[in-house]
């Protein structure tokens, strides 16, 4: 069970939404690159980063903040945000991302993705962002028709590598991960599901070791963990003694 701290560049700086909400941008860090290292330092492995201008312009806008994040750290990053096309996703592959997340593209042009599975197998993850149990797209902008599962199958047996799964409705807010969508939905696929989206306490964290939750690959931490409401070493000592036991 991985836990991914976030980081989501917003004019680069490391700051946190509310419900997805551009304008209530709380900035955290203003060095996104000594925040990753911080997270390293506090025992994380992974680390998930998100362009929040990129994902609204559709294209990489604080691309330096990243490339300063990716020499700071030596974890593997997960980044999603603006990346739209092959081009985009060979450039930052090159640069030494772990993975990229495709979300607007995926809604859009799907074939793109499966392309890019096969071209980049095992770097390319799907985020699904759902707003009143829609699909979202352009940086939460807009909604779509699309059902949350029903996006999903499209990628099935195409080599997504996870799917990372946001309730809008509930990210930045520390109401809780939702659990019954976000376990209901990794039952029906086969690809890795990344819980995203409210994650508020150590009682989330415990939630993780229940044997339902099993089925998730993590979750995404973002806010709860800025403002102290998790405390790194503690959540990944739940975690590893979960580890441990199965």
């Amino acid at each position: 069970m991985i836990l991914f701290p976030a980081i989501d560049l917003k004019d680069g700086e490391c700051v946190r939404l509310k419900l997805g909400d551009m304008n209530e941008a709380t900035v955290y860090n203003t060095n996104p690159a000594a925040q990753a290292l911080e997270f390293e330092q506090q025992g994380f492995e992974w680390l998930h980063v998100v362009d929040l201008n990129g994902a609204f312009a559709g294209e990489s806008i604080n691309g330096a903040a990243v490339e300063a994040i990716l020499k700071a750290t030596k974890n593997p990053v997960q980044l999603g945000g603006g990346i739209r096309t092959l081009e985009h996703i060979e450039a930052w592959l090159t640069k030494g991302l772990a993975r990229v997340i495709l979300g607007t593209i995926a809604v859009r042009d799907p074939d793109l993705v499966k392309r890019a599975c096969r071209e980049f197998p095992g770097k390319v993850a799907v985020g699904i962002d759902a707003k009143g149990g829609k699909v979202a797209v352009e940086g939460w902008a807009q909604a779509s028709e699309l059902g949350i599962i029903e996006m999903a199958k499209r990628f099935e047996g195409a080599g997504v590598s996870a799917i990372i799964y946001t309730d809008i409705d509930r990210d930045g807010i520390l109401t809780g991960i939702n659990w019954q969508n976000t376990i209901e939905l990794a039952g029906e696929v086969k690809i890795p599901i990344i819980a995203s989206g409210g994650l508020a306490s150590l009682a989330d964290i415990h939630r993780l070791t229940k044997p339902d939750a099993a089925i998730l690959e993590g979750a995404i931490t973002g806010r709860a963990l800025y403002d102290g409401r998790i405390d790194p070493v503690e959540a990944l000592a739940i975690l590893a003694g979960n580890n441990n036991v199965t």
